[in-house]
């Protein structure tokens, strides 16, 4: 005869008495990664709304940037953390006492252009985000964005998602296929209508020209002359800072 608590204890300790929420194998598994999903959008979404993030502006470059590299490398980061500096100061970043933070500094919260971009930021006395990607090497927090701001992401689709969703301008420093990757992924969903007119800011001219011929595609008639108004170049931190003010003013005067 079988033992009525041997029983019991058989079925308490099964996986399917967990409750879902403690049931890792379950949470991980593939019938629930459009929770996943889910999760990671809220999460994120929740901690932004706490701290009164109405919008951002992003900025992308080479985690391979470093503050004393060779050649441009050094005046790359410098620009960068001059850029998030003067944005965090006069953008909105620092309002506080109920009023909505504007023009918050965002970025993939690693090293490179990113820490000097969340360095600019702490340098202003503003927060920034940090939105990262879990990565098989490599990736991990700066130590400039704001904790309760740094978040970390398993899928790509919906840390995109976050860094487009809030975006009042993108600001692109020189930088490699992940570079390249957000860069593109902005202009197509500008292109197609699935994101507001927000400027593209390009910094360095010299650079990006040589790396991308634009110029090309419009001659080929794969975009259209109205696609390149998407894009600004600047040369440096402060003219990108320019170029977005510029861009804001006109659309007051609209």
């Amino acid at each position: 005869m079988t033992d009525p608590a041997a029983v019991l204890t058989a079925q308490a300790a099964s996986r399917a008495y967990l409750l879902p929420v403690t049931d890792d194998a379950f949470l991980l598994g593939d019938s629930m990664r459009g929770v996943r999903f889910l999760m990671e959008f809220a999460k994120a979404d929740e901690a932004l709304r706490a701290w009164g993030v109405a919008s951002t502006i992003v900025v992308f470059g080479s985690a391979r940037i470093t503050e004393d590299g060779p050649g441009d490398h050094a005046r790359w980061y410098a620009e960068a953390r001059r850029f998030a500096a003067l944005a965090s100061r006069e953008g909105g970043a620092l309002h506080s006492g109920g009023q909505p933070r504007q023009n918050v500094i965002a970025t993939g919260g690693g090293p490179g252009i990113m820490a000097a971009a969340n360095r600019g930021a702490a340098d202003a006395g503003a927060p920034s985000i940090g939105f990262n990607i879990s990565l098989p090497q490599e990736q991990e927090p700066n130590v400039w964005s704001t904790p309760d701001l740094t978040f970390r992401f398993h899928y790509f689709a919906m840390r995109k998602m976050h860094l487009a969703m809030r975006a009042n301008a993108l600001v692109v420093f020189p930088g490699g296929f992940g570079t390249l990757d957000e860069l593109f992924e902005i202009l197509t969903l500008r292109q197609t209508g699935k994101m507001r007119p927000v400027p593209v800011i390009l910094v360095d001219k010299a650079y990006w020209t040589d790396l991308i011929r634009f110029e090309t595609l419009l001659n080929q008639g794969f975009i259209s002359p109205d696609d390149l108004k998407m894009i600004r170049f600047a040369e440096d931190g402060a003219d990108a800072w320019r170029k977005f003010a510029e861009v804001v003013r006109a659309r007051d005067v609209d």
